[in-house]
């Protein structure tokens, strides 16, 4: 029986600029992900990491971060990582992978850059390495005319977007699902989704082992992958190997007490703290409870990694204890009975009543909120 870890984009320098000073944290924890791979393998006696494409995210990564990855692997030497271009770092003459071989690979590190058999310990590797970044041929063709010896495993590892399942992935070359059946393949092992996806019993994404993107899965994974032996179908194994949850949800406020119940229900889930969230939110609160809403945001954003609330879907809709609370001074009237107006003008676009509804609620904030907590023993 072999059994060997199948994993693929990495994208070891990932720019994360929208989150701003937790930028560092998001591209340690990628480059952390490739220890926790290692281990995993240690621990599951497994000897072979395929890792199908897009180690790096771009072609013209700094000489630190061409290196990171190399010695996270050098730190596990009982394992050997077989590593594939993808189409975020493609081989180009002179490129990214020639760049890789003058730093001098680890010796447990080998890098596929031709469509050539690979022999492993009782099985043939077909790697498919990317020239390109887009291609529009299927580079897995070679492998149904490759040759192998009898009784040996035929393992497959390629990058980009199988034909006739959608367009999920980015690279541009096509790849046959028919490919473990014309190839005689045992395994297929590719890169591109950054899902988790069985696309058949012998042909599977790995997914990436550290999610980047709300739309994908909230975990990062590997494979583990076991065959008894040739024409035996693969056993496949998810392991969680990601550090950050990636979740999107959807929220519902009519009414202030489910204000509580949206703190209680987020802060109860599993590890809170290495979070990254999307909280769209929709209906329509008085002011008062958008001011309690911001205050329980705000304190979950400090629980959080990361929060980021979508409120377009979140209207203000001013009571009139509201109103006579902003006008607490009696000096905000006219102002908070314009913006009134423009907030329920159907003439006006989405976009000019949605600011009139935001300073409605900082008016009430800065007023009301103020004077109740100045009023407060």
């Amino acid at each position: 029986m072999m059994r060997f870890i199948h994993t693929a984009d990495w994208q070891i320098g990932k720019v994360f600029r929208l989150f701003g000073e937790k930028e560092p944290v998001l591209q340690q924890a990628r480059l952390d992900c490739i220890s926790a791979i290692g281990a995993l393998a240690r621990a599951e006696g497994v000897s072979d990491v395929l890792v199908a494409g897009d180690i790096y995210d771009h072609e013209a990564p700094l000489p630190r971060t061409l290196r990171e990855p190399l010695e996270r692997m050098r730190q596990h030497p009982s394992v050997r990582w077989h590593l594939i271009p993808g189409n975020h770092d493609p081989h180009r003459p002179r490129g990214l992978w020639d760049c890789v071989q003058d730093l001098g690979l680890p010796g447990n590190v080998v890098t596929h850059l031709a469509p050539q058999p690979f022999s492993l310990d009782g099985a043939v590797l077909f790697p498919a390495p990317l020239m390109r970044k887009s291609e529009v041929r299927d580079l897995t063709v070679w492998m149904d005319a490759a040759e192998s010896p009898a009784g040996a495993l035929r393992i497959g590892l390629a990058h980009g977007s199988v034909t006739d399942f959608g367009a999920e992935g980015e690279a541009g070359n096509p790849i046959d699902a028919a490919r473990p059946r014309l190839a005689g393949l045992d395994y297929l092992a590719l890169g591109d989704w950054h899902r988790t996806v069985e696309i058949g019993p012998r042909l599977h994404y790995a997914g990436t082992p550290e999610p980047d993107r709300f739309d994908s899965q909230p975990e990062g994974v590997a494979l583990i992958v076991s065959i008894e032996g040739p024409g035996a179908t693969p056993q496949v194994e998810r392991r969680v190997v990601g550090r950050h949850r990636w979740m999107r949800q959807s929220r519902r406020l009519d009414d202030p007490a489910a204000i509580p119940d949206l703190d209680r229900q987020i802060r109860g889930m599993t590890g809170l703290s290495s979070m990254v969230m999307r909280l769209d939110l929709e209906g329509a609160l008085p002011l008062e409870a958008h001011a309690a809403l911001q205050d329980s945001l705000d304190g979950l954003q400090a629980a959080m990694l990361w929060l980021d609330v979508e409120r377009r879907g979140l209207s203000a809709k001013p009571s009139l204890a509201d109103l006579e609370a902003i006008d607490f001074d009696g000096v905000l009237r006219r102002s908070t009975d314009q913006l009134l107006a423009m907030a329920q003008d159907g003439a006006l676009d989405a976009d000019a009543r949605r600011l009139a509804e935001e300073a409605l609620v900082e008016l009430y904030t800065r007023s009301a909120g103020r004077g109740a907590r100045e009023a407060a023993p």
